[in-house]
Parts: C-alpha cells; sequence; structure tokens
C-alpha cells in the first residue's frame, strides 16, 4: 500500500513548509513555500551558519534590508536545486501596509532571482494579505511577478485576491483553529471539530469551492497546520503546504487518502470586485480574521528583526 504522503500526491500538489532545504528530498515536493520564521530558524542552525556568514560577507556595505533578501534569496536558491517547481520567498511583513515598498521589495527579490537565472515562473513573491498588499499584489501580476498571498484567514481576502488576478493564496488552517479553540474554551470538543468539521479546514474548503464555482483561476494552498486530520481533510484542494514533522507522518502511514473537495458541476459568472469599503469592513466584522491577520503581522515582524539583528551580528564579526 502507498504510504498517505504518496496517496495525497493523486489528488493534491504536495508543498514543502520549510527553509531547511536540506530536509526537503527525503519528502520529493513539488514546491516549496518559506517565511521569516522558517528562514530565521534555519539560519540559526549550525550547518546553515556558513550560508549566512557568506552571503554577509558578500554584500558588506549593502543596506541591511538589500543583505535581508540576499540571505532570503540564497535559501530560495538552495531551495530550487531540490524542488522542480516553485519557492515562495516573503516581502518584510513590516511592510505589509505599504503598497509602494511593497512593489519595491518584491521586484529586487525578484531581480534577485533573474540576476542569479531563475525564470519568474519558478519564483512566488509572498505578501500579506492586506488591502495594501493585494494592491501590491495586482501591479506585481501584472508585471508578470506571481504572487503568493499569505496570512490569509477571512473570505473577504480570498474574494480580493481574486479580484486582483494573484496567482496563489494560503488561507491558514492551523491558525484559524487556534483562534476557535482558544475562543470556545472548556466548551471545545475537540473530536466533534476534527477533520472536516474543523473551522480551519471549513474555511479553506469554502474558498476554495467559491473560486472553482465562479472560475477563478487563483490557485488555493492550504496552510499552517496542527495535525494530519487536517491536511487529509483537504485532499483535492490545489496545493498543501506542509511541515516536515507533518510530511514525516503522512510518510509512514499507509492508511486510504479519499479526496474531500470535489469541484462543482457548473460554473457560475464571477461576481462583481469588492471595494476597498466593502473588504475593510467584511474583514472588521471577521473578529477571528482580524485578529490573526494582526497577530500573524506582529510575529513575522518579531522573527524578521531578529534575522536584521543575526545579520548585523554577522556584518560585526
Amino acid at each position: 500500500m502507498a504510504s498517505q504522503l504518496d496517496q495525497l500526491r493523486a489528488h493534491t500538489t504536495v508543498v514543502a513548509d520549510t527553509g531547511d532545504f536540506r530536509q526537503l528530498a527525503q519528502f520529493a515536493p513539488q514546491d516549496a513555500t518559506t517565511n521569516p520564521s522558517l528562514i530565521l530558524k534555519a539560519v540559526q542552525k549550525p550547518e546553515y551558519a556558513p550560508l549566512l556568514a557568506e552571503t554577509v560577507a558578500a554584500h558588506r556595505g549593502v543596506a541591511r534590508d538589500e543583505i535581508v533578501d540576499h540571505v532570503l534569496v540564497r535559501f530560495g536558491l538552495e531551495i530550487l536545486k531540490v524542488v522542480p517547481g516553485r519557492v515562495s520567498t516573503e516581502v518584510d511583513a513590516r511592510l505589509s501596509f505599504d503598497t509602494a515598498a511593497t512593489l519595491s521589495r518584491a521586484r529586487r527579490i525578484m531581480a534577485l532571482y533573474e540576476a542569479a537565472g531563475v525564470p519568474r515562473s519558478r519564483v512566488l513573491v509572498k505578501v500579506a494579505a492586506t488591502w495594501e498588499g493585494i494592491q501590491a499584489a495586482r501591479v506585481l501580476e501584472a508585471e508578470g511577478i506571481h504572487c503568493n498571498l499569505t496570512l490569509l484567514f477571512a473570505f473577504a481576502q480570498a474574494r480580493a485576491c481574486a479580484d486582483a488576478s494573484v496567482q496563489l493564496i494560503s488561507p491558514f488552517v492551523g491558525r484559524i483553529y487556534d483562534w476557535h479553540k482558544k475562543a470556545a474554551g472548556a466548551q471545545w470538543d475537540e473530536a466533534a471539530r476534527a477533520g472536516v468539521n474543523d473551522p480551519g479546514v471549513q474555511s479553506v474548503a469554502r474558498i476554495w469551492q467559491h473560486y472553482k464555482q465562479h472560475g477563478v483561476r487563483t490557485e488555493v494552498m492550504g496552510a499552517s497546520f496542527r495535525n494530519v486530520g487536517q491536511i487529509l481533510a483537504l485532499a483535492g484542494c490545489d496545493l498543501l503546504t506542509i511541515s516536515p514533522d507533518l510530511l514525516a507522518q503522512l510518510q509512514a502511514s499507509d492508511a486510504p487518502v479519499v479526496p474531500q473537495l470535489l469541484a462543482p458541476a457548473q460554473v457560475s459568472p464571477p461576481q462583481a470586485e469588492l471595494s476597498e469599503a466593502e473588504f475593510r469592513y467584511q474583514l472588521n466584522e471577521d473578529a477571528m480574521a482580524t485578529e490573526k491577520l494582526a497577530e500573524g503581522i506582529r510575529l513575522f515582524a518579531v522573527d524578521a528583526g531578529k534575522l536584521d539583528a543575526l545579520i548585523d551580528a554577522a556584518q560585526a564579526a
């Protein structure tokens, strides 16, 4: 019997969610995603310390934010040696409410990849799914720079991303689950809210069904998983980005995997685009999404600051 990981590949594109490129080969993912927290985690490992030191040394005297982008792209280049598909590299979360700055950083990240001989088709620039980030992605997509809109928790975010014709969105399953579990407190019933009844799973399934129903070409990639059950409940989603620990669990099991997401038989006309006011109001009405988006930006910003500090220390050495 094939492993659950191999069975999942028959229904969904498997993506590895890690900056640790030495782990990738054993799971044979199609793509890989990174974020500031994952890169920070990787550069603190002894085996990656030389990579950070070499990159910093090669760009002494350059502004720190540019060195950061060189480090991110260096990891991306190593990842692309292992995966046959795409790598996602994230714009600094501290720019999440600045469209112009997001555009500048995204263009620089892509220019660094192109200078290394990597075609645009193999890179997704990750941008937070704020209104400002989504508008930056609209411009980037028109320029042929494909985007992965991250920190996505609300249906309004997914609709606005579709309006902007972004390549891919990453709705967060685990963080939605975390919020609902915390909000329910002692009333939370883990068994009753597992699998297809998990609130994070339900959010992604709703977005996926809406996209298929209205002929939206944007890819849906479920992200931020807490357990294998959440992954299996989204079998059939366009893509799923999975941590190495959960990939290992899927690889170790041969229990059957059954597709859970099935496309509608008929496609409806596209919906009218959301205005900025509608987007902001609908996001505001979703307490979970509002809180988790703000928290996610803050957490990524903290880790971006820690990466800055490591780079400063390497420059001073």
